[in-house]
């Protein structure tokens, strides 16, 4: 065991965020966190600086990103193991980044931190010094899509645009968090805690590979842009997808949120057809 408390091919990494409360997942972290993790802030390491031309959570700058996971310790050779409160829609935003900084072994603890609690499995307050690693990125195992190409690909029919947001949300219901409700016209709703079961676990490979199948229908994978409000819980799904054995989706990393920067981009209300 390393003086961090964790094994050096193991790195932990605590994602925990609340939207409506930016602080709230540090002070969580503070209170209390699997020994060993470090803190990765959403809106501070796993997202890059706003825009008055970005979404609400652009990607990070890779040189800071790869700064930030050699702190933690994370070397080539690392098992990145990363957790959020329940459900992995944030675990799952830095399980997408490190895939698009090559790194492959990464994983999702399922169930987050809920479920290590009700496994009563030990906690820590304590934050040791961790012996820093040289991380360096290497080539991208994902692909991104920007703004202008998922107008021209879902315009001309090469592309199946999915929206991970609640389905309400979708609808231009309920919105609450940005400015302008609704969709990206053409885009289908497909929200992300259908991966879930009713614990709030992901959904066994078997499940979602049958649900990812019936929802993809004759379209493969590389067709598939996953997207929601800010590029975050669309990253749920793309790990869903790959899951279910259907890698090779694209992420709209800037998403609703940014779509919506330029007036002149048509908004569609009402539930998906």
């Amino acid at each position: 065991m390393s003086a961090s408390g964790a094994s050096p091919q193991l790195a932990i990494i605590d994602c925990r965020h609340d939207l409506a409360r930016p602080d709230w997942g540090r002070q969580e972290f503070a209170a209390a966190h699997i020994p060993g993790a470090a803190f990765a802030h959403l809106d501070e390491v796993l997202s890059g600086p706003v825009t008055a031309q970005t979404g609400r959570h652009p990607l990070p700058d890779a040189e800071q990103l790869a700064a930030f996971l050699g702190a933690a310790g994370v070397t080539a050779s690392t098992h990145v193991v990363a957790y959020d409160q329940d459900k992995g829609m944030y675990a799952a935003r830095l399980w997408w980044l490190l895939r698009w900084l090559g790194h492959e072994r990464v994983s999702v603890l399922n169930g987050g931190l809920a479920a290590w609690r009700a496994a009563q499995l030990p906690l820590a307050t304590a934050q040791p010094p961790r012996r820093a690693a040289q991380f360096s990125a290497r080539p991208s195992l994902v692909q991104s899509v920007t703004t202008p190409e998922v107008a021209r690909e879902l315009g001309a029919g090469h592309m199946l645009l999915l929206d991970a947001r609640p389905a309400d949300r979708f609808a231009g219901q309920n919105e609450t968090i940005d400015p302008v409700a609704g969709h990206v016209p053409g885009a289908r709703s497909q929200p992300f805690a259908l991966n879930l079961a009713a614990d709030g676990r992901l959904q066994p490979a078997a499940v979602l590979a049958k649900m990812w199948h019936s929802v993809l229908g004759a379209t493969p994978p590389a067709q598939v842009v996953a997207m929601c409000g800010s590029g975050v819980t669309a990253c749920h799904n793309l790990l869903a997808m790959q899951l279910a054995g259907l890698p090779g989706a694209r992420l709209y990393a800037g998403s609703f949120s940014e779509w919506i920067r330029d007036p002149a981009r048509s908004v569609a209300t009402g539930p998906a057809p």
